[in-house]
């Protein structure tokens, strides 16, 4: 194995969960990469939705996701972790001699261990069967923000009931004209506090008990039509912007043929965030367990968790418990901190 690179620690997924796996890595004197599938770091909220509000992360009471990513980067980057992205794994593969060969679209790669932040997986928007929707993606059908400015003074429709739906209605209806809901039920299946603020704020127009059935215009969109399910009345509205907020369908992708233990479409893992596969820890979305919750902080809980076990697997006489993070030395100087990256156009 003289010929190739060997590394400590491959994180798989360069997601919230994936970074802090990342940093806990290089405290503990890791030699660490990162790959991800994505063209930047930072998961599903550099990918989705960089300009929304997290409110739910600790020491924050709120921060915009791309502020987050970038502060959770350069936190990872104190320890100048080689990092791959664009590249999507297909293949693992453990050798006689302990180390995991990881096949990736951009080559090879060697590992002692991996940590597994992939979050949910390759990930699709949800969508309505409207005829003709295509047609308006890009001319006013939106999945994803990722940049508010774009909706500005437009008259907006926002389709969902969820965290999504609700936390856009919130974030955007100060810069657009008009804010309209759309939700097949008269119950939100968002945060509390997210559902108190919609039902005190009077501008939001809700229509409940409705779904969408037509989309009108010519080059771009101008109308939608809806349905009201209980009364059977057809709506139509004027609107410059429909946003989907209706979740993703994600899937593994080559995950399901490694051999790791799963529970529906999630990789189980033991109180020391290790699968069934020697060497392969999980932390984050990806990974289940009994009492899971799916936050962002319980998964950079689990990532700190999964890299102190990792360096006991690396270096058995290696304590698992590192202590307090005050009493432990940042070794790398100002002058010694850079991103050692490959194929990296740009970070969140």
């Amino acid at each position: 194995m003289s010929e190739i690179e060997l590394f400590d620690t491959t994180v798989i997924g360069g997601g919230p969960s994936g970074l802090f796996a990342s940093f806990y890595a290089g405290l503990r004197g890791l030699k660490t990469k990162i790959i991800d599938s994505l063209p930047e770091l930072g998961g599903q909220l550099a990918a989705l939705y960089p300009e929304k509000y997290i409110f739910d992360f600790p020491g924050y009471p709120q921060v915009i996701a791309g502020e987050l990513v970038k502060q959770l980067i350069d936190q990872t980057m104190r320890f100048s972790p080689t990092v791959v992205v664009g590249a999507k794994t297909e293949k693992l593969e453990h050798l006689e001699d302990g180390t995991i060969r990881i096949t990736t679209t951009d080559g090879i790669h060697y590992t002692k261990t991996i940590i597994l932040c992939a979050g949910a997986g390759a990930f699709v928007p949800k969508n309505l069967k409207i005829e003709g929707l295509e047609k308006f993606e890009g001319k006013g059908v939106h999945y994803f923000v990722r940049s508010k400015k774009q909706f500005e003074g437009h008259q907006l429709l926002v389709v969902g009931g969820g965290d999504s739906a609700l936390d856009w209605c919130m974030n955007l209806e100060p810069m657009v004209r008009s804010v309209q809901l759309v939700h097949r039920s008269d119950r939100f299946r968002a945060h509390d506090n997210s559902v108190r603020w919609l039902e005190r704020n009077k501008s939001i127009v809700k229509h409940t008990f409705c779904e969408v059935t037509a989309l009108h215009g010519d080059d771009m969109l101008q109308q939608v039509t809806m349905l009201n399910k209980q009364s059977g009345e057809s709506i139509t509205v004027d609107v410059d912007s429909l946003l989907m907020c209706l979740g993703f369908d994600a899937s593994l992708g080559p995950i399901v043929d490694w051999g790791i233990n799963l529970v529906e479409d999630k990789v189980l893992v033991d109180s020391h965030m290790q699968t069934n596969l020697p060497g392969v820890f999980a932390a984050g979305d990806i990974c289940t367990y009994d009492g899971k919750l799916p936050l962002i902080a319980t998964g950079v809980g689990e990532a700190a968790t999964a890299a102190n076990y990792v360096k006991a697997y690396v270096d058995p006489e290696a304590r698992v418990k590192p202590g307090h993070s005050s009493h432990m030395p940042l070794t790398p100087t100002n002058k010694e901190i850079g991103h050692s990256m490959r194929d990296m156009n740009t970070m969140a």
